[in-house]
């Protein structure tokens, strides 16, 4: 190692560890959301810790977060590219075969966590929900993405996670109905 890359190497250890380091819980979890696997989640993050090593000395310092969350999404999308080499563009064409022989279909990572942690009534409300609402719920209510940074890893813009938002809300509170809320709230 040259005397001239020894500073540049500390300087990029100290960013690294004042900017990214506290930010990878939260990676994690998006990361859980994304692939609806823990095994998966942590080698998406290991990779897009990497990049974001690469690329500390390139970033601007402001929303580390949001930064940090594009790298996740787009490291996931590079990902699936190198496993999945013929693209399909009929999403419906997808859907409709059937897996391989042997092969089980797992369900998205919201619906896990749907499924696992919420009350049962607010469980179908939210798994009722179209995915692109159900992921936006998820990633803002659940697990305190701010709207940019949501719109980061959903690659959307800032007001279509507010849209999205917004419907997803009103949607459960219809599905829930005038006596959930009052029920909860006198059980309190």
């Amino acid at each position: 190692m040259s005397e001239t890359s020894a500073p540049a190497d500390a300087a990029r250890r100290r960013a690294f560890a004042e900017i990214v380091e506290p930010e990878i819980e939260v990676m994690l979890r998006v990361a859980r959301s994304i692939t609806g696997s823990t095994a998966d989640a942590e080698d998406l993050v290991q990779e897009s810790l990497v990049r974001a090593f690469r690329a500390i000395d390139r970033f601007d310092g402001r929303h580390p977060r949001a930064w940090l969350l594009t790298i996740v999404r787009n490291t996931n999308v590079n990902m699936h590219r190198r496993r999945r080499p013929i693209a399909v563009d009929d999403w419906e064409l997808i859907h409709a075969s059937r897996p391989a022989f042997g092969s089980v279909e797992s369900p998205a990572a919201e619906e896990v966590y749907v499924a696992d942690e919420l009350d049962g009534a607010l469980q179908v409300a939210i798994s009722g929900l179209d995915p692109k609402f159900r992921s936006a719920l998820v990633l803002v209510d659940v697990h305190d993405l701010s709207y940019a940074e949501a719109a980061a890893v959903l690659d959307v813009p800032v007001g279509t996670v507010m849209s999205r938002l917004s419907r997803a809300r009103e949607r459960v509170r219809r599905a829930l109905g005038p006596t959930f809320t009052t029920t909860r709230g006198e059980q309190s």
